[in-house]
């Protein structure tokens, strides 16, 4: 068998075996898919290895799909959490830092091999980099490779074992951040009124400005026993029923501009419906609501929009999303053309083109080899890691430039995710497992210990402070822990964890901030001390 089938036979060993480990449960705990970075340490002190390539492709597929998930949440939860996400994320670089002086200061650790350690405990690819430059030794590079298997495997740990050494319930974890991420909106609720108060009486729906005034949506009208979608044009009579959708206080506002609430219940009609439709035109993403125009051109009323679980209020400057759900007031006639309008098609949700991947990536490679200096010693880039997420992020936020959609939907997204997550774990795993033997044997047991404490004692301290100063969701924390780590695989044992996004934006928050401050420390590290 030729080296090429080798390799191929070995990727996919490595991943099966895995798989089949991951699944094991001890006392509830299992590794998931990261249990092949542990069949990879094997498979490599055996003397398998892995094409530098498919670790490359792997950690851009999985970092750029994380980016665009992560990026439509990013803006709100840095300005809901930025700042105590930050502060732990710089507890960890810097303690990380201290460690790696004290090592070099007390424990005659010489200078390049401490610098590698803390950029191998924090598993940071661009940390090393940063170390060879400023050290101008290889011996930057055999500290790296002592501290990196068990920064790999230490987070990972970590990350899993957490929530039982500190009694944490990730469900209700979840249902917290759920609940506190609804809570950044208005609850979507209805009611009805009844057409009492003397300005509203005889009035227009467009006279009373009832969508600009209150926030509420009329989305049905009983007028003699007669029930009808609205249009502006409609006239509101003494004693007619409408049907109101918006938040509490829109509701409260609509009940002082038109009349009391009431508890009556309006009628469809035969002729009327209301009907949830999905919106799958590419065109139509990042179009405001208002310019779909639905009163004017088919009698039909927006009640509603349902976005990644959560009711968003139809305002007509709402912006529009892939994936949409838009709970519409119509009439049957037009239901077929408001669904051609929107598209209303499932299977176009599981599309992906390859075409805005590709680019979004090139994108994301160009801007993290750029380059910025400070001064005549001190350079910086983002690296291809930092690159990628940060492209990623922007283009999940934009959604679309112009006939370039760059989101993609959730099955297409972790389909991606999980392929390149494996090709990743695989390769870095057999790097690690081949030097893991001659290195302890060459170094002894003394330098693997500074790196596992500068692995663990950051975490640790990041735990007790979150614990003591800060009321941080679980997941969020751990998101936070791994971002901070620059750790994939440990952001990849998360997402195994749970359903919900939490870790992977608390990851995309701090992982440019942690990476920037390690190559910084890294540099005063070897200029200075």
């Amino acid at each position: 068998m030729d080296f090429i089938n080798t390799t191929y036979l070995a990727l996919f060993s490595i991943i099966c075996i895995g798989f089949i480990i991951g699944n094991i449960k001890i006392k509830g705990i299992s590794l998931d898919i990261s249990a092949i970075i542990f069949v990879a340490l094997f498979f490599g002190h055996l003397g398998v290895s892995l094409p530098d390539i498919l670790q490359k492709i792997g950690l851009i597929l999985f970092i750029y799909t994380i980016g665009l998930q992560a990026g439509p949440g990013f803006f709100d939860s840095f300005k809901e959490q930025g700042k105590n996400l930050v502060i732990m994320s710089v507890v960890i670089v810097l303690s990380a830092a201290i460690i790696a002086l004290l090592a070099i200061v007390i424990l005659d650790i010489e200078k390049p091999i401490a610098i590698g350690l803390m950029a191998g405990a924090l598993t940071s690819t661009p940390g090393l980099a940063t170390a060879i430059d400023v050290t101008h030794s290889p011996l930057a590079s055999i500290g790296y490779g002592i501290a990196y298997p068990f920064g790999v495997i230490g987070v990972i740990l970590f990350v899993k074992l957490y929530p039982k050494l500190f009694r944490i319930n990730i469900t209700k974890e979840e249902e917290d951040y759920e609940t506190k991420s609804q809570s950044l909106y208005e609850e979507i609720t209805r009611s009805h009124f009844v057409v009492e108060n003397e300005g509203a009486i005889d009035k227009t729906i467009e006279e009373l400005r009832v969508r600009s005034m209150t926030k509420g949506v009329i989305s049905r009208v009983l007028h003699k026993g007669k029930a009808f979608t609205p249009q502006n044009n409609t006239v509101l009579h003494k004693g007619d029923y409408i049907k109101v959708v918006g938040s509490k206080e829109a509701l409260k506002r609509v009940e002082l501009l038109i009349g009391p609430e009431v508890d009556v219940e309006i009628p469809l009609g035969a002729q009327y419906m209301i009907q949830s439709f999905l919106l799958t035109k590419t065109e139509l993403v990042n179009t405001p609501l208002g310019e779909l125009n639905l009163l004017n051109n088919y009698n039909a009323s927006v009640t509603r929009i349902r976005r990644s679980g959560i009711d968003l209020s139809p305002s007509p400057s709402l912006k529009l999303q892939m994936g949409d759900k838009l709970m519409i007031a119509c009439s049957k006639e037009n239901t077929l053309q408001i669904s051609n309008l929107i598209g209303d098609n499932k299977s176009k949700l599981s599309d992906t083109n390859f075409f805005p991947l590709a680019l979004g990536i090139v994108i994301g490679i160009l801007v993290g080899g750029v380059s910025l200096s400070f001064g005549n010693s001190i350079t910086f880039n983002l690296g291809l890691t930092g690159g990628v997420l940060i492209v990623a992020m922007i283009l999940g936020r934009v959604g679309k430039t112009g006939h370039v959609l760059w989101v993609m939907s959730g099955n297409s997204n972790q389909l991606l995710r999980q392929f390149g997550l494996m090709l990743f774990l695989a390769s870095v795993g057999t790097k690690a497992g081949s030097t893991l033997v001659e290195t302890y044997s060459q170094y002894g047991i003394k330098l693997f210990l500074i790196g596992g404490v500068i692995t663990l004692l950051p975490m640790i301290l990041a735990s007790i402070i979150a614990k003591l100063f800060f009321k941080t969701n679980a997941l969020t924390f751990l998101g936070t822990i791994t971002g901070s780590m620059t750790s994939t695989p440990g952001l990849a044992a998360i997402d195994t964890m749970t359903k919900t996004n939490a870790a992977s934006i608390a990851y995309a928050t701090v992982y440019p901030i942690a990476m920037v401050l390690l190559i910084i420390c890294a540099q005063l590290l070897g200029l200075f001390f």
